[in-house]
């Protein structure tokens, strides 16, 4: 039996729902496959000797931060991460191979940034021959050192021709390099809802016949909702706001013209896209997609407070035409009006959007367990 393990973490959550996308395709696409999900950092540090340390898991570092709305001086600390993993690298080197040989895969796929050297090396050195390939959760690379490891023997399938272009410069062989139409999203996406729109709008005391907007950042919240929420109060809304009940409860408690919709954590995100017009929320690589392939235009913001690895989505964002990019929330109300009066025009752009990457993806890979991982199949060129 081929067994294909799919290597993530938890940090920020785009990467393990993206391994589970993957995993739900495959399955169905290959069920000749035995698929394993590997938590990096469950492999790394068995014994939680971190979270013991401080308190938390290593993933809640970067979850609780983004919570808080303040990611000032990130790109400082990522040169830091970067750092201190390769200091780290013949420690990781050593548990990474003994995972590898206690039970070996026939590919290796890496939905994580930063940690794709050791990963590569390790896989090299436990199984010559076997296969290693990483799959880009951003629409582009944030170099050196984060998706893209030069002189390795890494596929690597890109999501944009930006990333496409961005291997490329660094020197990344031709055959190692594939291209897929965009981010991973969970196939659920793309099937049929039976919903009736109008009447659970209604349902929910939301207007049938006005643009109602959706906003969401990610599974914590952040405190940047409270301000939009504010600002906007003759704006229809649903916010949702994941895990974060305390902000939930505040946005509750805030009165408004325009009817709300305020919710914590729910697996239906898609359910209550398809019930707004337009999105508005942080960069990120998932929340965006996500807001595309339901049909909404997207409003979000640029500064000094953007990850470094998401600052390319504000420009793919403009260059495609499919949203509104603002130096803040502070000018949310402008930017709506002027979105929902320029609506048709920006549907008809986020429609040219065709995000197949979740059905591309599982082909990649059999192409690379057909030909032992020594030439890349058929790419989808830009």
């Amino acid at each position: 039996m081929t067994t294909v393990d799919l290597v993530y973490f938890n940090a920020g959550g785009g990467h393990r729902a993206a391994a589970l996308a993957l995993q739900a395709v495959m399955a169905e696409r290959h069920p000749q496959w035995r698929l394993r999900l590997v938590n990096l950092f469950e492999v790394l540090d068995p014994r939680r000797r971190f979270q013991r340390l401080t308190g938390m898991p290593p993933e809640d570092v970067y979850n609780k931060r983004l919570a808080s709305g303040w990611t000032l001086g990130l790109g400082q600390e990522l040169k830091l991460l970067q750092v201190l993993i390769r200091r780290g690298h013949a420690a990781m080197l050593r548990r990474l191979v003994a995972h590898w040989q206690a039970a070996p895969p026939d590919l290796v796929v890496s939905l994580v940034p930063n940690f794709n050297r050791v990963l590569c090396d390790s896989v090299q050195q436990a199984l010559p021959g076997v296969p290693f390939a990483t799959v880009m959760t951003d629409l582009a690379d944030h170099p050196p050192h984060f998706w893209c490891e030069p002189g390795q023997a890494q596929h690597l399938v890109c999501g944009t021709p930006a990333a496409l272009a961005q291997a490329r410069a660094a020197g990344h062989p031709e055959h190692l390099l594939h291209r897929a139409s965009g981010m991973i999203l969970r196939p659920d996406f793309y099937q049929p809802l039976a919903l009736d729109r109008r009447a659970e709008r209604e349902r929910l005391g939301l207007p049938a016949d006005r643009p109602v907007g959706l906003v969401m950042f990610g599974g914590q919240g952040s405190r940047a909702m409270a301000s939009i929420a504010r600002r906007l109060p003759e704006t229809p809304l649903i916010l949702l706001c994941g895990h974060n009940e305390r902000l939930a409860q505040w946005l509750r408690g805030l009165a408004a013209a325009a009817p709300r919709v305020v919710l914590g954590f729910t697996p239906r995100v898609r359910h209550y896209m398809a019930l707004a017009d337009f999105f508005i929320g942080k960069p990120g690589p998932g929340s965006l997609s996500e807001a595309l392939q339901q049909g909404l235009p997207v409003i979000t913001t640029r500064n000094a407070f953007t990850m470094p690895q998401e600052r390319y989505n504000t420009r793919w964002v403009v260059e495609q035409g499919v949203g509104l990019v603002l130096p803040g929330f502070h000018r949310i109300a402008p930017a709506v009006q002027q979105l929902v009066q320029e609506l048709p025009a920006y549907r008809a752009k986020v429609a040219a959007i065709r995000n197949q990457a979740v059905f591309e993806v599982p082909e990649i890979l059999a192409g690379l367990l057909d030909r032992g991982g020594a030439a890349a199949g058929p790419r989808h060129d830009a």
